[in-house]
This record gives C-alpha cells, sequence and structure tokens, in this order.
C-alpha cells in the first residue's frame, strides 16, 4: 500500500485498485518523457489520481516528476498516464534517443537534477 494525498486528504489505497489491476500501461514511457495538459477535464469521470495528474500537468513534467509529486509507484503513474494520452486528455513528448539509441545525457542530467530539487 501507500499514501496518495488528493485535495488534502490522505488515504491508503493500493496499486492494482487504482489500475484495475493493470501492470503494464498501454504505451510505453520513459522516465523522462514529458507531460502535459492544458485541456479540462472535459465533464469526463475521472479517479481523484487522474484529476491530480491533470492538474500537475498544466506545465510539461516528466513521468517521474509526476509518479514522485503525487506519490505514486512509477508503474501506477505510467499507467494512468497512458490512459490519460489515450482519452486524448494529456500530451507525451518521448524523449529523442543520442547516438545508438542512448538517451541523451543532457536531458538525463536535467531529469537527475530536477528530480533531486524534489
Amino acid at each position: 500500500m501507500y499514501g496518495y494525498e488528493a485535495d488534502g486528504a490522505s488515504a491508503l489505497v493500493r496499486p492494482y485498485a487504482v489500475t484495475g489491476g493493470r501492470t503494464r500501461p498501454r504505451y510505453e514511457l520513459a522516465l523522462e518523457s514529458l507531460v502535459f495538459s492544458e485541456r479540462g477535464r472535459d465533464g469526463a469521470p475521472l479517479t481523484p489520481e487522474c484529476r491530480a495528474i491533470l492538474d500537475l500537468c498544466r506545465v510539461w513534467r516528466s513521468v517521474a516528476e509526476v509518479s514522485a509529486l503525487t506519490r505514486m509507484p512509477l508503474g501506477v503513474a505510467r499507467v494512468l498516464i497512458a490512459d490519460l494520452l489515450h482519452d486524448g486528455l494529456v500530451q507525451v513528448q518521448q524523449p529523442q534517443g543520442g547516438p545508438g539509441g542512448r538517451p541523451d545525457l543532457a536531458l538525463m542530467e536535467r531529469v537527475l537534477s530536477g528530480l533531486r530539487a524534489l
């Protein structure tokens, strides 16, 4: 179980309950993938976890940041972000690999710096 804070309330929720038992996202999302949402909720019924992700992503955030700031396990954050992407509620910018398919070192340093700042 993990603690999740939504709207100022703290609750213990099992990760499989949040994702409906799914452990793999619909799309592969790297830790450094950037997520953004300019849309409102469009009246769609969303879980508190999805609403928290949409609220956080009013500015570009990495998948790792979303996980850390919402206190969700990384796997749960990836599943929910992929669901929001599938529903057209977020935009995702995947990292561009460097030579040989390796991640860009400068990008990785920026992500690490941002995670340390959390």
